[in-house]
């Protein structure tokens, strides 16, 4: 689905991730969720869904066990979510999510990335309102109108809906999230969703002109992709890579 890829792109705003790094990613969010809820996937949705995220992205089994294991062993290990806004190359407006255990040394990190591609970090609220926050959803297989009828028939709200031949993205209020994918999981329990997150998704894209500004961006999105504690990115860029 074109729309889908673009959204996810948008959202990722990443190079190919090392192996290694994602890996990371998902330890620390399958332990973080199995942490503050019960450590079973079949009572705990938040982990349940973190899991077939993962596995999706063709994290092992082994890993999965692994940060379960650690939630379940009761670790004191705890880990803080943080979120930065920057200004990057040309127009670039840029978001860093991420989960660190010493936030001091992320923002040091994350500082230094902007930095040396000639970027700047803002202050809170200087870049967010520039994004919306929604719960972004691509389902293979079906058609706009039996999506219609889903959301009608459980009185759910969405933003926008995009059709294509092999299927269809919906985009709808991030604080809906669970009520949309509800919607379609009852339905369909075997409902498989090629993307369904929470994502920020710029109001207004931009297009980097210069070959300056384009390897300065890259040479950011890259820096920022190997900092560990960075778990996502979301920029404003058109057809980045």
């Amino acid at each position: 689905m074109g729309r889908a890829f673009e959204v996810r792109k948008v959202a990722m705003g990443k190079s190919a991730a090392q192996k290694s790094k994602l890996y990371a990613k998902y330890g620390k969010e399958i332990y973080m969720a199995a942490k503050s809820g019960v450590p079973d996937p079949e009572l705990n949705q938040s982990l349940k869904r973190i899991i077939e995220k993962a596995k999706k992205d063709q994290v092992s089994a082994d890993v999965i066990k692994r940060a379960i294991d650690k939630a379940k062993g009761g670790s004191d290990e705890t880990y803080t979510e943080s979120r930065y806004e920057g200004f990057g190359p040309g127009n670039s407006l840029i978001i860093v999510e991420c989960l660190t255990d010493n936030v001091n040394r992320t923002i040091a990190e994350v500082r230094n990335c902007f930095t040396k591609t000639d970027g700047k970090l803002g202050v809170s609220g200087s870049v967010l309102h520039q994004f919306n926050h929604q719960a972004v959803f691509s389902i293979p297989g079906l058609t706009e109108d039996e999506v219609l009828e889903i959301l009608v028939l459980n009185d759910v709200d969405v933003t926008d809906i995009e059709a294509e031949e092999n299927g269809v993205t919906i985009l709808g209020d991030a604080k809906d999230f669970n009520l949309i994918r509800s919607a379609f999981l009852e339905n369909n329990p075997e409902t498989d969703f090629e993307t369904d997150e929470i994502m920020w998704l710029p109001i207004m894209e931009t297009e980097l002109t210069s070959d300056e500004d384009n390897q300065a961006f890259t040479k950011l999105m890259d820096m920022l992709n190997e900092l560990d504690d960075v778990q996502d990115i979301y920029h404003n860029v058109k057809q980045a890579d």
